[in-house]
């Protein structure tokens, strides 16, 4: 951008901000050009962006070439003017009458007419143009008609940055916080290290998968497309690869997790139960015991979403155990209430069971706590 003036260089950072020189064709745009030639009877109709050097189209039609050269711009021009930009003939018009555009072997353009793409600071990114092989002029509908336009085409593109900026910024809201949670994770480890109580050991073991948890939410946010919804297999599926490296040696975990597409704070009150499940299955159905198995289901079904829980370990030890702290348990519950979730928990001889639905209000937006 050497040797342009201020307000020249200005206007080129503000277009190439839009990050929109050399896309690949997007169908809002070419909708627009097409209609655009239709409604005002042109055989050229453009979405030109006016580089330093060349014009680009966005979109085009009746045009063969993706851009042409500056010194063959006639939207250079149109940008300048302070209302739609109206050439009835080139050939009669001084700033036209010699581009290769309007005579010669390239084309034999007569008619211009652009309204401009001004940005809300103001800088003028290029215009949605048509141009015609005959000399006319448009209707005041028409005209009427290409500024519309051309406001749509602007909306388009501030949009489309507004998009892209608010990506960046999830993005690097979800790499500090997953930052912040690992910090949060090592002073959990280190104050359970110095822990000497059984039960304070407890409550920041849950701290410690809480906050796994949550980890591994924002990491699937993160990968999803849908930043509302994520894939309850794909999530739910790492957390209990994490609870299964957690396992005693002799305990297998299986899952069966539906592939569904559920709210984050669903996701996030399910995976607390799993894991408050497995946790006190761990400690408690599997002490002493040489072998075991805990299955982990995931089903949609006409009551909402169901979770399946259950371990063939000792089922009365668990209940007798929960009869005492039973932190696991009240964080189970706690996580059920936030979604609107009906928990039910069942021990016996053969083992311990966890049934929870999930209704489908909450399923896909989320109940308030």
């Amino acid at each position: 951008m050497t040797g342009l003036s201020e307000t020249e260089t200005a206007r080129l950072t503000a277009l190439h901000d839009y990050e929109i020189l050399d896309s690949a064709p997007e169908p809002e745009f070419d909708e627009v050009v097409n209609l655009v030639a239709q409604l005002l009877d042109t055989p050229v109709a453009l979405i030109s962006l006016v580089d330093g050097d060349r014009q680009w189209f966005k979109a085009r039609v009746g045009m063969d070439s993706p851009q042409t050269p500056l010194g063959q711009s006639i939207c250079a021009h149109a940008i300048q003017a302070d209302s739609l930009f109206e050439i009835p003939d080139t050939l009669d018009d001084a700033r036209t009458a010699g581009n290769p555009l309007c005579c010669g072997e390239l084309s034999d353009m007569r008619f211009y007419a652009g309204a401009v793409l001004k940005s809300a600071s103001g800088h003028r990114l290029g215009t949605l143009c048509v141009l015609d092989i005959r000399p006319r002029r448009l209707t005041e509908l028409q005209r009427r008609t290409l500024q519309v336009m051309a406001d749509q085409v602007m909306r388009q593109l501030d949009l489309r940055r507004a998009l892209r900026n608010e990506e960046i910024l999830r993005d690097e809201i979800d790499h500090r916080v997953k930052n912040s949670l690992q910090t949060v994770s090592s002073l959990v480890r280190l104050y359970r290290a110095r822990a000497r109580e059984a039960e304070t050991k407890e409550m920041l073991d849950a701290v410690a998968r809480r906050v796994t948890a949550v980890a591994e939410l924002h990491s699937a946010l993160y990968q999803s497309e849908l930043r509302s919804e994520i894939p309850a297999d794909t999530y739910l599926g790492r957390v209990v690869a994490l609870l299964r490296s957690q396992a005693p040696e002799a305990v297998t975990l299986a899952e069966d997790l539906a592939p569904v597409r559920i709210a984050p704070d669903v996701a996030s009150a399910l995976a607390v139960v799993i894991s408050e499940f497995a946790a006190n299955s761990f400690k408690h159905a599997f002490a002493g015991v040489q072998a075991g198995r805990l299955t982990i289901r995931l089903d949609e079904g006409p009551q909402g979403l169901e979770l399946f829980c259950e371990d063939n370990g000792r089922g009365a030890g668990v209940a007798e155990a929960e009869e005492g702290a039973g932190i696991g348990k009240r964080l189970m519950h706690a996580a059920a209430e936030q979604v609107g979730g009906k928990l039910t928990l069942a021990a016996a001889d053969t083992g311990y069971r966890l049934h929870l639905v999930v209704p489908p209000p909450a399923l896909r937006e989320g109940v308030a706590a």
